[in-house]
């Protein structure tokens, strides 16, 4: 360090300057945030003539339908409501159980498909895809390692919903 004579001004180095400028921008960083924190709400203060609300029981909702002429966004909720209390009633469901209930349920059987529960080497599948084509589209669930997952498509230009290997629906 140089040795100063009376007088004479010090300048910076650059050292000090890269140690001081950071703790500057962090002391005016932390003085533009504390003018950010939220006020406190003033605590209501109790009246004895206010009523405590009471807790009122709400209704189930109402199953879903199936209707024949509407198009596959209106018919989703009875596609999901449909598979996941297939779900509900056996976490371990396969293919089969899900296009029995959608059957049930209304769905033409004739314009459903089915991916295989079985892969190819003869294990059993992570997931199954399961979908139902409809007059303006396609309702396309699938189901596997305990989540259900669903959407509404356009068609394949096949007619189908599914790409890929898909099962016959002889149940």
């Amino acid at each position: 360090m140089p040795i100063l004579r009376s007088g004479e001004a010090r300048t910076p180095t650059r050292s000090r300057l890269r140690i001081g400028a950071p703790l500057v921008l962090a002391a005016a960083l932390g003085l533009a945030l504390a003018g950010c924190t939220p006020e406190a709400a003033p605590s209501p203060t109790p009246t004895a003539d206010v009523a405590t609300p009471t807790a009122t029981a709400s209704a189930p909702p109402a199953a879903a339908v199936y209707d024949p002429n509407a198009g596959a966004e209106a018919n989703k909720p009875v596609f999901d409501q449909t598979n996941q209390a297939v779900i509900a009633a056996n976490p371990s469901a396969g293919g089969a159980d899900f296009i029995v209930a959608l059957r049930n349920a209304g769905f033409d059987g004739s314009a459903m498909q089915l991916t295989p529960d079985i892969t190819t080497v003869g294990v059993k599948a992570d997931s199954v895809q399961f979908s139902v084509r409809l007059s303006d589209g396609c309702l396309v669930g699938q189901y596997g390692l305990g989540s259900y997952e669903s959407q509404v498509m356009p068609a394949l230009g096949t007619g189908g919903c599914l790409i890929g290997q898909t099962r016959p629906i002889d149940f």
